[in-house]
């Protein structure tokens, strides 16, 4: 008879520590109106939710269980409607601003959100503010006013409807505009800088007994924010990149002898990107991110690596981060409006470098470089990107409509939760662990020298590093 299910003492938990979401309900008499109307049909009787969430439903942060495991785990509020209402719908004025730089998506969210509140929540106002922060108080920039009819087909649009732009963040301008005209809830679609600026405005409006709820949407092309299975449009922008690492191939193999193509990818302090599109090809000899340090030359070379495959291939790809190589080419004193450090050129490094290589060798070479940067960023969502920008705006309203503020909304271990702003900016920008499954599995697809040092493999006898 085979034996279905057992228990494992060993795995056991103690405590569950629920990751607290700031609610305005303990700081502004709530309405509580029952949240008891999805939508209102236009005959017959209205369609119900199917599920009301309650305060304490919540998803276990650490679901990895084993021996040496932590026995105290951190949850997070599971995301979606809740019962009782804090803001009256029919008074609800929204407002949702775009920060920082482009990714697929940013139209998506926008038009959910706003489809959200007034189609199923029957808000009376939605505004778009243009142009990042600044766009709060800059006199060139006028609001938008965002009806059905304005978003309508917005979602299959590449970019943001609104614009966006890095810095502007002035929080007592922000906050008069806020209070002028009359906002209840305030949408922030952002990466962790921008939430950082989000979090400011959330604590300011409860300093000042401002009664408006502050939601962040996590925006990065990088997948960089913390704890998130992944953030919207990151795998558009894989998929993208697929485009210019056939490029690459086409242009190594045709332009003879050893050809070698050489693609820069985003990624300026995480290589997710360079390493999901190496993995998602099948194509690439050689990926170089921000977290494995590049050696050129030696036994961990690059360099003798790309010889190798051009010997015994005739042609070579190479994906690079545009954060990698920093060991190399020192850090960037210079910074944008965002503060983010200016990025020396890696792709042109590296081309360079091939060239003396090659040529030191006797051996003639013909690197092409590609950088698809804006390709990658600037293309409307794929299917499965288009979904999760719906399940995250419908559940950022869902959440401000019950009050919720300072919070972020992001699909963790499957399912959508709401995140304490200050939590996931604690640890942002996340890196891809060197150590991890999926740069062992880069390592096993490219056959490219690890240059990450040695660490005792868990579970295994001890070994002697090599020298």
């Amino acid at each position: 008879m085979i034996r279905h299910c057992s228990i494992i003492d060993r795995y056991a938990f103690d405590k569950v520590y629920m990751c607290e979401v700031p609610n305005l309900n303990e700081a502004f008499p709530p309405c509580n109106m029952r949240n008891d109307c999805m939508t209102q049909q236009s005959t017959g009787e209205p369609s119900l939710w199917n599920r009301l969430l309650g305060p304490r439903d919540c998803i276990l942060l650490e679901h990895v269980c084993g021996p040496g495991k932590a026995r105290k785990l951190k949850a997070l509020l599971r995301a979606g409607p809740r019962p009782l209402l804090h803001f009256p719908p029919k008074e609800t004025v929204a407002a949702i601003v775009t920060c920082g730089g482009l990714c697929p998506g940013l139209n998506s969210v926008i038009h959910y959100v706003t489809e959200t509140l007034l189609q199923n929540y029957g808000a009376r106002r939605v505004i778009g503010i243009k142009g990042g922060f600044g766009g709060f108080y800059d006199a060139d920039l006028e609001p938008l006013e965002l009806t059905m009819d304005a978003v309508n087909g917005l979602q299959n649009q590449g970019g943001t409807l609104l614009g966006s732009s890095r810095g502007g963040f002035d929080l007592d301008k922000i906050l008069l505009f806020l209070q002028k005209h009359e906002v209840t809830h305030l949408y922030v679609i952002g990466g962790d800088g921008t939430h950082r600026g989000a979090d400011k405005i959330a604590h300011a409006c409860l300093e000042r007994k401002l009664n408006i709820a502050v939601a962040g949407i996590p925006k990065t092309i990088d997948n960089d924010v913390d704890l998130l299975d992944r953030s919207f449009g990151f795998t558009t922008s894989v998929e993208a990149a697929q485009n210019a690492i056939k490029v690459a191939v086409t242009e190594a193999t045709c332009n003879l002898p050893n050809g070698i193509g050489i693609v820069k990818l985003m990624g300026r302090s995480s290589g997710f990107i360079a390493a999901y599109a190496t993995m998602a090809s099948g194509e690439v000899d050689l990926c170089l991110v921000p977290e494995a340090p590049i050696v050129l030359e030696g036994d961990k070379g690059c360099l003798p690596h790309l010889e190798r495959v051009v010997a015994d291939k005739g042609y070579a790809v190479v994906v690079v981060a545009e954060g990698a190589g920093e060991e190399l080419l020192g850090a960037s004193a210079e910074t944008d409006a965002s503060g983010n450090k200016k990025l020396p050129k890696i792709g042109e490094f590296m081309q360079a470098k091939i060239e003396e290589y090659f040529a030191k060798q006797g051996k003639q070479c013909s690197p092409k470089y590609i950088d698809p940067s804006y390709m990658v960023r600037s293309v409307p969502a794929n299917a499965s990107d288009q979904i999760l920008c719906m399940q995250l705006a419908q559940n950022a309203v869902h959440a401000a409509m019950a009050g919720y503020t300072s919070f972020t909304v992001g699909m963790v271990n499957n399912k959508v939760v709401l995140i304490p702003i200050s939590l996931i900016t604690a640890t942002s920008p996340r890196k891809l662990d060197p150590y991890g499954r999926t740069w062992e599995r880069i390592i096993s697809i490219t056959l490219q020298p690890n240059t990450v040092p040695f660490r005792p493999v868990k579970g295994a006898a001890p070994r002697e590093p090599e020298h």
